[in-house]
């Protein structure tokens, strides 16, 4: 088991890295850009970076730097890293007949997120299809604002494109034309834009696991498993929860002069897209400080697992807080909804929150040592390990130190600290023999 852990972890994070490579020297060159020039290759690694670990981050307005060509590759850099390279890999072998063996559902079940060997394959004919369903409604919503606006072929190109990059968790935009650098910002209020690009980036995020799930109990919440009932749980509340946060904090700002109605939309799209779209839809540094640091945290919690999107993952925090509740009514299980979790969950939880702290404190430290702000350094280092796409307008700006730390961060957010980690790392002793017990005092 540890050596098909450890080869599965090196399949996905080589398979990644290759992928962000191809699309870097795709973007390269000279018909990928506008201008005829071509993109330099530290930038053009940083956007296939961004594309393919499905953050958003950008140093170029994606319209304005890129032709039709190089916003196509970004966009199948989106799709492949959105839905796993492995699970677009399938869709080769299913075409061909050719088996899929042992070692492919490993890696398959690892990049799914599933749980066990036994079913990835129609998981992911599942994830296949619906994601075609899911992405093709999206994009027939929003040619309803596009068409009319951008004409037939353009409408349906940048519907197409959205779509994509919302379901996929992206945040990648191509309405520069009008203005560019300004993400959404146009169409704040717009329930049909707004509403579309929040169904698609919470269904993206909320796993294919929970999918399949849904799909199999019929949509009857109370026979699903514990997973897709925590994932549910705790998507519906961070949701809810900053949504009214964000309504309270930008009261007297960004919401004093908007009718109500408009208020509820915009204040929805700001708790949805730290996790982890990266969407906006005004400038984010103008932001108060309590709605950047709600950010910065929707941002560190990102999606849940499986999903296209990043972060901790929302199940890795309900079991901290429920964990950290036990300690608090000094009870010695863990429990969620009449079930104990066990304890190498609860050390896969607390691992993985605080790895993914300290990575995003490094580069933070790495950020502020070149002189960046600390509040937009933070930003921007959580932005990027969480693959959410935030900015405060300072990536296009950042010396190139700062750029490969930005490009470091997101393939850790969008591959997981603990798979590069594994990947990288000697198989553990398997000698049975263990340690005496040593008391340490904590707290």
């Amino acid at each position: 088991m540890g050596y098909w852990k450890t080869g599965t972890a090196r399949s996905l994070a080589s398979g990644f890295a290759l992928i962000i490579l191809f699309g870097a020297l795709l973007l390269t060159l000279p018909f990928a850009s506008r201008d005829g020039n071509g993109t330099p290759f530290l930038n053009a690694l940083f956007t296939s970076t961004s594309a393919t670990c499905v953050t958003g981050l950008v140093v170029y307005d994606t319209w304005s730097q890129f032709s039709i060509f190089g916003q196509a590759v970004i966009l199948i850099l989106i799709q492949c890293g959105g839905l796993g390279f492995m699970t677009i890999a399938l869709v080769f072998s299913f075409a061909s007949g050719r088996k899929i063996g042992l070692k492919e559902r490993s890696v398959l079940t690892e990049a799914v997120g599933a749980g066990q060997l036994a079913g990835v394959v129609r998981l992911v004919r599942l994830i296949l299809i619906g994601t075609l369903c899911i992405e093709g409604t999206g994009a027939l919503l929003m040619s309803f604002v596009f068409v009319p606006e951008y004409g037939p072929a353009l409408g349906i190109w940048y519907s197409v494109f959205h779509s994509v990059s919302s379901f996929c968790n992206a945040g990648f935009d191509i309405l520069g034309i009008r203005n560019p650098g300004t993400s959404l910002e146009r169409y704040a209020g717009n329930p049909l834009i707004i509403l579309t690009v929040c169904s698609l980036i919470l269904i993206g995020g909320i796993g294919f696991i929970v999918w399949s799930d849904l799909a199999e109990k019929k949509f009857h919440f109370k026979k699903l498993n514990l997973h897709s009932k925590a994932a549910i749980f705790a998507t519906v509340t961070l949701t809810v929860c900053s949504t009214l946060l964000f309504l309270f904090l930008e009261r007297n700002t960004l919401f004093r002069d908007t009718p109500a109605g408009q208020n509820v939309i915009d204040a929805l799209f700001l708790s949805v897209t730290p996790r982890t779209a990266g969407y906006s839809i005004c400038d984010n540094d103008l932001l108060t400080g309590g709605s950047k640091l709600l950010t910065m945290i929707l941002m560190f919690i990102g999606a849940s697992p499986g999903g296209t999107g990043g972060g901790i993952k929302t199940t890795t925090a309900m079991v901290a807080v429920c964990a950290v509740k036990a300690q608090f009514k000094n009870q010695s299980d863990v429990n969620i909804s009449h079930y104990r979790i066990d304890g190498s969950t609860q050390r896969q939880a607390f691992s993985s929150i605080s790895i993914y702290g300290l990575v995003a404190l490094i580069g933070t430290f790495i950020l502020c040592g070149h002189g960046i702000d600390l509040t937009r350094a933070a930003y921007e280092c959580l932005s990027a390990i969480g693959t959410v796409g935030l900015s405060t307008g300072i990536t296009p700006t950042l010396p190139a130190v700062c750029k490969i730390t930005i490009i470091l961060l997101m393939y850790l957010g969008r591959v997981g600290s603990l798979t590069v980690f594994m990947a990288v790392s000697r198989k553990g002793s398997s000698s049975k023999l263990r340690q005496p017990v040593g008391n340490i005092t904590v707290g």
